[in-house]
């Protein structure tokens, strides 16, 4: 079995600009708002799927490792990722939106490398879970990533899992938590996550009993090198782990990082022309 080729942390940024350079083109296009949901997590998607997955060029393979994308709404970059490996069409992709198969939130199609239909927020995390407890009674290899926005952490459905996977001492799950701080219109601290709350998930997850590390969620080496420390040590371990990437929303186009009003909003020609990252 052709397992993926895996990038150098100078190919990773090269790549991970492309794909933010795709969003903006196809969505733009296409007349797709999720625009800025999908850009922050674009550099945990790069790192996962060209550096730190364990997959071949079949995405039905049995010995996969299993990526849920529970933040199903901002799923342009796995999208444009997916078919740049060759999973989906690119036709798919470029005409995503539009008269495409692919659709606005994650639908599972396993043949092209989606493993869960993720549409309701909070869903996601308590199917990775059921995954990885399932490889675990069965003693399956694959490992099970799950990537969650900030905002959906505040479902009790989540928390309900998050206390399975410690019991049951699943130490084949990692969570990835896209920390934007912003939850669709507004900031976390505007919705329940209280005002000067400091590392509020990083104190919840622990108490919880996951192994739990921070990193920059914009800077690659970083991501890989975190991920990469507990796959080293994956023997000793007991535990789920949760790696917090601190994140921009909106990141890579200067007019929507940070701003709340770009959650589901096409920017116009004349923010465009403010400048990004990708160029």
């Amino acid at each position: 079995m052709r397992l993926l080729k895996k990038l150098s942390v100078a190919e990773l940024e090269c790549k991970a600009n492309h794909i933010r350079k795709q969003i903006v083109e196809v969505a733009v296009r296409n007349g797709a708002g999720h625009i800025a949901p999908s850009l922050s997590c674009v550099d945990i998607l790069t790192a996962l799927y060209y550096s730190v997955l364990n997959i071949s060029g079949d995405p039905q393979w049995g010995k996969r490792d299993r990526l849920v994308f529970s933040k199903a709404h901002g799923c342009y970059g796995l999208y444009a990722i997916l078919a740049d490996i060759g999973f989906v069409n690119k036709k798919d992709w470029n005409s995503f939106y539009k008269c495409s198969a692919l659709t606005g939130c994650v639908e599972k199609n396993i043949g092209i490398g989606l493993e869960a239909s993720c549409g309701a927020l909070g869903h996601g995390l308590p199917i990775a879970v059921g995954i990885s407890f399932g490889a675990k009674i069965q003693n399956q290899a694959f490992h099970t990533y799950c990537i969650v926005g900030d905002g959906e952490m505040q479902e009790g459905s989540n928390w309900e899992a998050i206390q399975f996977a410690v019991k049951h001492k699943l130490s084949n799950l990692t969570v990835i938590i896209d920390h934007n701080k912003l939850q669709a219109m507004d900031h976390l601290e505007q919705i329940l996550t209280p005002e000067g709350a400091n590392n509020d998930l990083q104190k919840k997850m622990k108490a919880f009993g996951f192994k739990v590390k921070t990193c920059a969620g914009h800077n690659i080496k970083h991501i890989v090198s975190a991920i990469n420390g507990w796959i080293k040590s994956r023997n000793n371990l007991n535990a789920p782990q949760a790696l917090i990437a601190n994140t921009i929303k909106g990141y890579g186009l200067f007019c929507m990082e940070n701003v709340p009003k770009f959650h589901f909003c096409l920017p116009t020609e004349a923010e465009l022309k403010i400048g990004n990252r990708y160029e």
